[in-house]
């Protein structure tokens, strides 16, 4: 059995602030750095003395977040900026109101996944799942029964698409709301070979903080 811990990062500093996040490199807030600790504390608890490796986005508030679940197995973590969220272009630490002033609605029909939501150097849907996909890939490859991935939340509903085998081209419609701290818990099950999602965005543990 395989089993992907999906984190998404703990709450950060534009979530505050209400800006726009994509690559805007936010740290985690104090309330953030707790979080963390505690998602640390409930894999610990799940995984136990297991081998696990540790995977990040680059950006500082999902690196923040895996440096203090990896504490918790004494590990170092994996940075690979293909995890990174979709990229807003120059929206990326303005203000949400800018954003939504500006932004070109998705179309209910067409290419969604080409579509450019308006912002100069704003990724599309397409660039992000081509990157995502892959490092999932990459990730899977490796011979470990645990592995925690940190990324954000959109990037995370796509990595989840990766992990269930869902066509690239068919993303461009489902989607999986994940919560800031959130844990889904997906697994390979070897008796038929099948990718399970066991679990979906608990944030149990995010209660008191």
């Amino acid at each position: 059995m395989r089993r992907i811990y999906l984190v998404t990062h703990a709450e950060a500093q534009h979530h505050v602030d209400g800006l726009v996040g994509g690559w805007y490199d936010s740290e985690l807030t104090g309330r953030g750095l707790l979080q963390a600790e505690r998602i640390g504390s409930v894999l610990a608890g799940r995984i136990g003395s297991e081998a696990v490796e540790v995977y990040s986005s680059d950006l500082r508030r999902a690196s923040q977040t895996a440096e203090r679940i990896a504490c918790r197995f004494s590990v170092g973590v994996q940075v690979d900026a293909r995890l990174r969220e979709r990229s807003n272009g120059e929206a990326d630490g303005r203000p949400q109101a800018w954003l939504e002033e500006r932004r070109v609605p998705l179309p209910e029909y067409g290419d969604r996944l080409g579509h450019h939501d308006g912002p100069a150097g704003a990724e599309t849907r397409l660039a992000l799942v081509e990157r995502l996909y892959p490092a999932l890939d990459d990730i899977i490859r490796r011979p470990v029964a645990n592995q925690i991935v940190v990324s954000h939340g959109s990037a995370s509903s796509y990595l989840i698409a990766a992990w269930i085998g869902m066509p690239m081209m068919a993303t461009d419609r489902g989607f999986f709301p994940l919560k800031s701290g959130s844990i889904t818990t997906l697994l390979r099950n070897d008796t038929h070979f099948s990718h399970q999602v066991v679990s979906l965005n608990e944030i149990d543990h995010l209660q008191g903080l």
